[in-house]
């Protein structure tokens, strides 16, 4: 039994060894390309999803980065509603209704990324992308709706997680993109 026991939990500890290192290696590369992005948050964000540890590699985690930015979107979209339907002041409705909109086209913007990052291929990655960076607009257009007013944002924390990651999703499917080409210069 017992020299049975050791190569199954040798077997067990590769197969997590390999696992992990797609997350950890990922995690790696865009906290040295990207200064906003720790490795820890890369990590940490990846850990609140099960799909995270059996990532088979980058473009799967990109889906993931995704989904998780677009449920963050979501909760606080809820949290915006709630905000809304209890504000006396009719301005700052007006405002909270700016951070609804670009919070709803948020959720649709990563829901068409994760689903562009799944297919692969070099268009619906680049699409990917386009999606990716249009949603991690909401946060600011959020922010600057209050701070034009000179009012402060009661959606402050969770712009500045949505912001992180929705940063954390770009930063990992820009990964998956081959660098732009340089054109050859010619004698």
């Amino acid at each position: 039994m017992r020299r049975l026991l050791v190569p199954v939990l040798l077997l067990l500890l590769a197969l997590s060894t390999c696992e992990s290192s797609v997350l950890q290696d990922t995690c790696k590369s865009v906290a040295a390309g990207h200064p906003s992005v720790s490795y820890n948050d890369c990590i940490k964000t990846f850990q609140g999803d099960s799909a995270s540890a059996t990532a088979a590699d980058a473009r799967d985690l990109a889906a993931i980065a995704a989904r998780i930015a677009e449920k963050a979107a979501n909760s606080t979209s809820a949290r915006i509603a709630a905000l809304r339907a209890s504000e006396k002041d009719a301005r700052r409705r007006d405002r909270l209704s700016v951070c609804a909109e670009v919070y709803s086209d948020a959720v649709d913007q990563l829901g068409e990324a994760a689903k562009d990052v799944a297919k692969g291929g070099d268009d619906a990655t680049q699409d990917a992308l386009t999606q990716l960076s249009a949603a991690l607009d909401a946060p600011g257009t959020c922010e600057d709706a209050f701070g034009e007013a000179d009012d402060a944002s009661p959606l402050a924390p969770e712009d500045a997680e949505f912001t992180k990651l929705a940063t954390i999703a770009l930063a990992v499917a820009a990964s998956l993109s081959p660098p732009p080409s340089t054109p050859a210069i010619k004698d």
